[in-house]
């Protein structure tokens, strides 16, 4: 079974905040029902909300903040409560969905708005496609990155979903339900973890590992990133190469790290502890599109792409109101870091056709 190599001394070097990455922003907590949230903002002018995944926090939007404000937005870029500076509930079904869609209403109010454009990656973007589903009255549009929407409900539930993923290994999400087991992983070395897994799922691994396969009569080179191996871990299947990338500096690695360092990853892979119990919240709204403006930015290598492939085509059905689907060549799961450029053009471009309506 492939293994990745001992981890390089300089992953384990003190992790020094890095200066700050946004000079313009502005930090805030604000209170929401029942915690706080901190964001990021910049800007004035009709209010973006942009949501992070996982293992990310508000810094993975530090390209789109100055690109939004300088445009004639208030960009305001979270950190998902267990993350960050945000409340850390103890409670496991604290970081249901429901929660984090009353997180996105609080900070909405919060900051005196009446309603927002809303944009998510990974994790956030079933949060903002769900907020936008249960509040359309405040969420007036959407933008989701690299996972595309899936409404509500199906017959299996979602845990008993990704168990078939899995096949004869264990793919992630199910890997992430036991509390503590992930963390035993991840928290010894949270630098090299996260280094691992930011570029485990990037475009120059993903192409790395299919031009392997292609030289490779037997497709080992082909090596899943999110399964684990019978009695292993998940890094047991993470790169050689862990960068530096150019989209991902030793500098933004100590970001993603000293924020880890403080809060640990409990918050952040709770989310994942929910996902039944999402199922059963949200049973009325089984099989429910989305009808405001919507826009989705996937990566040609990115893993959701091709495990939801079915979800993007469903769009004309789930997200009647859709404005453009995009997949960038070449770009991994990171798909607003690895192309912050290219996702800025078409962020704008839907921005602007939505203000112009």
């Amino acid at each position: 079974m492939p293994q990745s190599p001992a981890t390089p001394p300089s992953r384990h070097r003190p992790t020094p905040r890095p200066q700050e990455p946004v000079p313009d922003a502005t930090h805030r907590t604000v209170e929401v029902t029942d915690g706080r949230i901190h964001l990021v903002e910049q800007g004035t002018g009709p209010l973006v909300l942009m949501v992070h995944g996982f293992p990310e926090s508000w810094y993975s939007w530090r390209h789109q903040l100055p690109a939004l404000a300088a445009a004639g937005y208030r960009a305001v870029a979270i950190d998902v409560r267990g993350y960050g500076r945000s409340s850390k509930p103890h409670d496991i079904t604290a970081y249901r969905m429901l929660a984090h869609i009353g997180d996105n209403v609080g900070v909405l109010r919060a900051l005196g708005e009446e309603t927002a454009i809303i944009v998510g990656h990974d994790w956030g973007a079933p949060i903002a496609a769900h907020s936008a589903l249960l509040r359309p009255d405040l969420f007036t549009a959407v933008a989701l990155l690299s996972v595309p929407y899936s409404p509500p409900g199906g017959p299996l539930r979602p845990t008993e979903v990704f168990r078939q993923l899995g096949g004869t290994e264990e793919f992630y999400v199910s890997y992430f339900q036991e509390p503590g087991r992930a963390e035993a992983e991840i928290e010894p070395d949270i630098r090299g973890w996260l280094a691992g897994a930011y570029a485990g799922l990037s475009g120059e691994a993903r192409s790395a590992s299919l031009t392997s396969s292609a030289n490779d009569a037997s497709g080992q080179g082909d090596i899943p990133v999110l399964t684990v191996p019978p009695g292993g871990k998940l890094s047991d299947r993470f790169p050689a190469d862990t960068g530096p990338f150019p989209w991902l500096t030793e500098a933004d690695l100590d970001f993603y790290a000293a924020e880890f360092e403080r809060t640990g990853l409990t918050g952040g892979l709770n989310r994942y502890r929910n996902v039944d119990r999402d199922w059963a919240d949200l049973a009325a709204w089984h099989g429910a599109p989305i009808t405001q403006p919507s826009l989705f930015i996937g990566g040609e290598l990115d893993a959701p792409t091709a495990w939801l492939a079915d979800a993007i085509k469903a769009f004309p059905t789930t997200l009647p109101a859709l404005s453009g689907s995009h997949i960038l060549d070449g770009c991994g799961h990171w798909v607003q870091q690895e192309r912050p450029e290219e996702v800025n053009h078409l962020l704008l471009d839907w921005l602007g056709s939505l203000t112009h309506r």
